[in-house]
């Protein structure tokens, strides 16, 4: 064998020598306790799909006790998990320079719940009954339902996450989370009748990347990373393994069965709560200018927003609609892999 040349030898020798790329570390807040609802961030973390785009992600579990924003313009942390597009119009109401960056659920999981057989087989029927609902409820969907249905609040119960006086009155109607109460009552042995409100209108994104105005102009490559990288750990966790995911999210909240998660992934998906909508041809976190447009020009007026608010300062569109991640869906067929829950 001929030997190499001395000079190709020192650069060979010298890539061998130097580092490796440093990965940006961010750090990520989720709205709530670990669950299948983060799912693709985990998957994103689990499978090293963050670090392939160059970042070191530490995910910081939410809870309801945590005020994200608050923390997020404190600069505790890079990308939030922001619960609704009220968030982003909150934002800009209150003068938060925050930006909603992707929506990776095009349906927002909110449900009300009632007994079968009680004639509440229709949100029309529901007008005029009494329903539980949280506080915080007041400010963001029952505004959707005063408009749509018209609901009145002198029916508004407080809903204090307990389902014992579900369970114990059959008239009772109460909010509920598609991936959660549904689940607690069946194991409970009530077949509750459930309506999925994006599916009667209600146009709120949910479970979206929020990040700080200034991040955008002066990183939008980290954004972009971070946005493209999380899109493709959806997909991983919907179209592929989600186990990787589970197994961290276990970790960090061990209240998580197997058969929980089994659950909220199954409804994710019969429900086209990610992949649906835009997404199916512009890819998981998808967003709209018309639909942004929509669920304002609602919200103003059931009087929650001014007329003047400026959208332009809510969200941007840069860093999605660019179908990324579409061939993990493509390569399993286009079909969510079967799965068994493990114990």
């Amino acid at each position: 064998m001929r030997p190499l040349p001395f000079l190709l030898v020192l650069s060979l020798g010298a890539l061998a020598a130097a580092p490796a790329a440093a990965l940006d570390k961010v750090t990520l807040a989720t709205n709530w306790k670990a669950e299948a609802e983060h799912g693709g961030f985990y998957q994103a973390i689990a499978t090293g799909i963050y670090r392939r785009h160059g970042l070191d992600v530490t995910l910081r579990m939410g809870g309801p006790q945590v005020n994200n924003p608050q923390l997020m313009a404190a600069g505790q942390f890079d990308f939030n998990v922001g619960a609704s597009s009220f968030a982003a119009l909150n934002y800009v109401k209150a003068g938060v320079p925050v930006a909603t960056v992707a929506a990776i659920f095009q349906k927002d999981p909110q449900v009300l719940i009632a007994h079968p057989g009680q004639g509440n087989d229709t949100l029309e029927a529901l007008k005029g009954k009494p329903i539980l609902i949280a506080p915080a409820a007041r400010a963001t969907f029952w505004n959707f339902l005063r408009i749509r249905y018209g609901y009145t609040d002198d029916q508004i119960r407080t809903y204090t996450f307990n389902m014992a006086p579900f369970l114990v009155d059959k008239k009772t109607i109460q909010e509920g989370y598609l991936t959660s109460e549904p689940y607690t009552l069946e194991k409970a042995g009530v077949k509750p009748v459930v309506h999925v409100l994006a599916d009667h209108g209600f146009d709120s994104y949910s479970t979206t990347i929020e990040c700080a105005w200034k991040l955008v102009a002066t990183r939008p490559d980290l954004v972009q990373r971070f946005v493209d990288a999380s899109i493709e750990g959806w997909y991983s966790y919907l179209y592929g393994d989600p186990a990787p995911a589970n197994a961290l999210i276990r970790r960090d909240n061990p209240e998580m069965t197997a058969d929980l998660m089994a659950y909220g992934i199954a409804a994710l998906r019969k429900h086209g709560v990610i992949d649906s909508g835009d997404a199916l041809t512009l890819g998981i976190g998808a967003m709209t200018d018309a639909r942004w447009k929509s669920f304002a020009s609602a919200m103003i007026k059931a009087g929650v927003y001014p007329s003047t608010i400026d959208l332009s300062k809510a969200y941007t569109l840069r860093f999605v609609n660019k179908k990324v991640g579409m061939e993990i869906k493509t390569s399993h067929g286009g079909s969510p892999r079967s799965q068994r829950p493990r114990r």
